[in-house]
């Protein structure tokens, strides 16, 4: 049920993709339809220019014949479509399960409006279950780790299926957090980014403008 939810709700985003926009393309398996979708829309005329969240993104993306640029070739982004790993009852986000969260966060507030697509799962009351994920630079990063500790949670560095550090397209570590429970994520937020040593943080909060989601096997445009 899951994999048919996020065909749907991914589907749907790509209807709001107009001729000669400048689209964000976010990252994930939900997203992953959208650009299937945009494809080949493309293939039948569309025409659109894409900015990419993350490398696996970029290569998709090539490979379905999206035409892609870079910030220095554009001057706004007209709407930006990605997924979340949880989404609470204010709508704020938990991003970063793929490790693009900071790719993600400077095109989501770039852009004029953010699309964010999920299935059901992804529904909660308070965020927290799904750990929050933390970019990091590499120098002094277990120091950094006990500062976020520091805030309530177990800091775990995210490794690779071989046991060495998980490296973002940005060259930083992630840790993740877990709090269990976020209750106020807008100070969490501040408080996250306040730490020396951490670059950026999976908390998107105040920036959904439209969220779509199945609820009892139906699509819903929030």
């Amino acid at each position: 049920m899951t994999l048919i939810e996020k065909q749907l709700v991914g589907e749907k985003a790509a209807d709001y993709v107009k001729d000669g926009m400048v689209v964000g393309l976010g990252t994930g398996s939900t997203v992953y339809y959208t650009l299937q979708a945009l494809g080949k829309r493309i293939q039948e005329g569309l025409a659109i220019k894409g900015i990419p969240t993350s490398r696996q993104t970029e290569e998709l993306a090539r490979q379905l014949r999206i035409p892609l640029v870079s910030f220095a070739d554009i001057s706004h982004i007209d709407l930006a479509i990605d997924g979340a790993d949880e989404i609470d009852r204010n709508r704020a986000l938990i991003k970063g399960g793929g490790g693009a969260l900071l790719r993600e966060k400077i095109i989501a507030n770039a852009s004029n409006e953010l699309i964010v697509i999920a299935d059901s799962k992804k529904m909660v009351h308070t965020l927290g279950v799904f750990p929050l994920p933390i970019e990091v630079v590499r120098f002094g990063w277990e120091m950094t780790a006990k500062h976020i500790r520091d805030l309530g949670c177990v800091p775990r560095l995210r490794l690779k299926e071989d046991h060495t550090p998980f490296i973002t397209d940005n060259s930083n570590y992630i840790i993740d957090a877990h709090f269990h429970a976020i209750e106020d994520p807008h100070i969490l937020e501040q408080m996250l980014n306040s730490i020396p040593g951490v670059v950026e943080n999976g908390l998107f909060v105040g920036m959904t403008d439209k969220m779509i989601t199945v609820k009892r096997g139906k699509i819903q445009v929030l």
